[in-house]
């Protein structure tokens, strides 16, 4: 039998682990997997891919990124802002089927976020033999507790606050730092708690720079002159504004620059030297970590297990330290977001941490 893979949407620590799981469960199965190159885009006349096997795919767990490519536009972008849904055009889909049909792919697994699910979902109602596996370093997808990507962009959050807590306390200054995070703050209060911030802002929870001048000036007044501000690029201004950089064509608005402003009030009200710094694709890149490369591993193999069971139009899912598997259908457009009377966040305030609220 002859299965395929594809990545699709950003690029994330962990992806040529679910390749290596993949291609390795299959091998012992006698099958042959196709890689289409740039996500779906690949699946396009005349098709772009390769044949991967075992020896193609040596060393390349402690890898960043993925050996495929990927890409969140082109003619496969079926998801339009939160909550808003496009089906693929039927004639692309089309295209791409005679791909698959000439091939004799008999299981295609689609490794994604939110968006690229959607788009599995529209084909798997269209009869594709669709299998998929959840990628998102936001850590947002309701129907999976973790997903790989998340460790390792947390532990670049916890690398950089280390890096600045030392010089904020050199200069007492306040640093903020602007890290992932549309609509769920994961990565930033997971980060912010690891990493030693005092200040964490989230999209769940609405702050106030006032309050947070405020938790400055009492550190001031114990004798702690530096403070460390962790704010996700989706959290909202105390207006409700959403800060973009601009429009992305064909997909959601591209985030970016609140770290900046919040640096900016912060500094206007507490008379303190303030730097902001934006970590932005430095948490996309680089080697996953152990918890990632093993996740991403297991999660391909459980691809391959559903390809042989015929169990198609499911993701894979891990629950409670069990990779498993769910419809689609319940994955997509459901995000898991950062309850604020949760046990992680009232941990975060235990330990003196502000919310800014």
């Amino acid at each position: 039998m002859r299965i395929g893979i594809l990545n699709s949407g950003g690029d994330c620590p962990g992806l040529n682990a679910v390749i290596h799981g993949v291609v390795g469960a299959a091998d012992q199965l006698g099958w042959e997997v196709i890689g289409f190159k740039d996500g779906f885009e690949g699946l396009l006349p005349p098709g772009d891919y390769t044949v991967l096997k075992p020896k193609d795919t040596i060393g390349i767990v402690k890898l960043g990124g993925t050996i495929l490519g990927t890409t969140n536009k082109g003619n496969f972008a079926a998801k339009i802002g939160k909550g808003n849904l496009a089906e693929v055009p039927a004639e692309i889909v089309a295209k791409a089927k005679r791909t698959l049909d000439q091939l004799e792919i008999r299981a295609l697994v689609i490794v994604g976020g939110d968006g690229s699910l959607t788009t599995a979902l529209q084909l798997y109602r269209e009869g594709w033999p669709i299998i998929g596996v959840p990628k998102t370093i936001d850590n947002d997808l309701q129907a999976t507790a973790m997903t790989f990507g998340f460790d390792s962009a947390v532990s670049t959050v916890v690398d950089g606050l280390d890096r600045l807590h030392t010089t904020a306390e050199s200069h007492k200054r306040v640093m903020v730092l602007e890290v992932m995070g549309r609509h769920a703050g994961w990565i930033a209060l997971w980060g912010g708690i690891a990493g030693g911030a005092n200040v964490i802002l989230l999209p769940e929870i609405e702050f106030s720079t006032e309050k947070v001048a405020e938790v400055i000036r009492e550190r001031d007044a114990q004798g702690h002159h530096s403070t460390l501000v962790v704010v996700a690029e989706g959290a909202k201004l105390p207006d409700g504004e959403l800060v973009t950089i601009n429009q992305n064509d064909g997909g959601e608005v591209r985030l970016g620059g609140i770290g900046d402003i919040v640096a900016r009030r912060i500094e206007t009200l507490t008379g303190k030297e303030t730097r902001a710094c934006t970590l932005g694709h430095l948490q996309r890149g680089g080697a996953p970590t152990a918890l990632d490369r093993i996740l991403g591993t297991r999660f391909g193999v459980m691809a391959t297990k559903l390809a042989e069971e015929g169990r198609f139009g499911r993701m894979v899912s891990y629950q409670a330290y069990h990779v498993d598997s769910v419809p689609i259908e319940e994955a997509v457009n459901k995000l898991r977001t950062v309850e604020p009377d949760s046990e992680m966040v009232e941990a975060a305030r235990a330990i003196g941490i502000s919310l800014g609220d």
